[in-house]
């Protein structure tokens, strides 16, 4: 069974606060490619141009989105970002989830995916703020116990309010990947599962939209 994680990506959806609203153009209609006689009658094609920035919808961080010289998106190994084991660990409250959440779980090599269920908050004017976030321990825990990936259903995986935003600096600095805006983590099971975020290999990449999804 396949179960979809992301978000939808299209015109009016929540962008995150201070960066640029998508932005969808057509660079050629069905009707204008008729009208240019290059194919046989009846054959026609669409063509889109796309505006947004890295950081919209459901999306994947590389190390090089904070810290100059970690892996952009076209480095990221492939086994970290896709067909990985996975599990998931409820943490269904406000404020900070320490690294207690983790203990007596194996994540080594795994993707973990931290279901918060404040994607249910996805449109709504309370949706981009600081609600649950990892703790600095909490991704220390999560380094040395090997983890591949973090992946959390919020607006943002670091307390906004702390401007020195540990979860993205401890976690990338150790190569681990992080998605954040996740949705769906209700539907999957504590573990048995094998969760894919695959970006773009887009060479000096820092963040990009993923098709996030499980298979159970």
């Amino acid at each position: 069974m396949l179960i979809d994680l992301s978000h939808r990506i299209e015109p009016g959806m929540p962008s995150y606060p201070g960066l640029p609203e998508p932005q969808f153009h057509t660079w050629m209609t069905h009707e204008e490619s008729m009208q240019r006689g290059s194919y046989a009658p009846g054959t026609t094609f669409q063509i889109a141009r796309y505006e947004f920035g890295g950081n919209t919808g459901t999306y994947i961080d590389a190390p090089f989105h904070r810290h100059p010289q970690g892996q952009d998106l076209a480095d990221l190994p492939l086994e970290r970002v896709a067909n990985l084991p996975g599990v998931t660990i409820a943490a269904l409250h406000e404020g900070p989830i320490e690294a207690e959440a983790f203990h007596g779980i194996d994540v080594a090599g795994k993707a973990v995916l931290i279901r918060t269920d404040w994607s249910s908050r996805w449109g709504h004017s309370d949706y981009f703020r600081s609600g649950p976030y990892l703790t600095a321990e909490a991704c220390r825990y999560l380094v040395r116990s090997q983890a591949a990936l973090v992946g959390i259903d919020c607006a943002n995986i670091d307390n906004m309010n702390d401007p020195s935003r540990p979860a993205h600096t401890i976690l990338l600095a150790a190569g681990i990947p992080i998605v954040e805006h996740l949705r769906g983590l209700d539907q999957l099971p504590p573990a048995g599962f094998r969760f894919f975020a695959v970006p773009p290999a887009i060479a000096g990449g820092t963040s990009f939209p993923v098709r996030a999804f499980v298979i159970i």
